[in-house]
């Protein structure tokens, strides 16, 4: 099966709904991860990776670790409203090789 352009898929993600948060109490990600959410994994009161499927389309599994004395960690935040945020960005060198950004839910490509 092909994958949508890049450019229809940018534009997707414009019109369509924020990407939510799912906060779970467990010391691993699921199996299957949601095609839109992103899944926070969290034991013991300590938040320690977010996962979610590779925006692109391609259906790669990416987990980002947030704990403090590792390299590399993300932050997870959360605004007023709710929408979720990953900082820094996700750079896939291998594979799809996408470069994106989550900001208030929305997956925001880099050139």
């Amino acid at each position: 099966m092909r994958r949508a352009p890049m450019w229809w898929r940018r534009f997707l993600e414009t019109i369509g709904p924020r990407r939510a948060l799912r906060i779970i109490e467990a010391d691993t990600l699921p199996a299957k991860l949601p095609l839109r959410s992103l899944v926070l994994a969290r034991e013991d009161g300590e938040d320690w990776c977010v996962g979610l499927r590779c925006p692109c389309g391609c259906g790669q599994r990416l987990e980002m670790m947030l704990l403090k004395n590792v390299k590399p960690r993300w932050d997870v935040t959360l605004d007023p409203r709710g929408r979720v945020t990953l900082h820094p960005s996700v750079w896939l060198r291998a594979g799809c090789r996408s470069h994106f950004w989550i900001r208030a839910g929305k997956v925001v490509w880099c050139e």
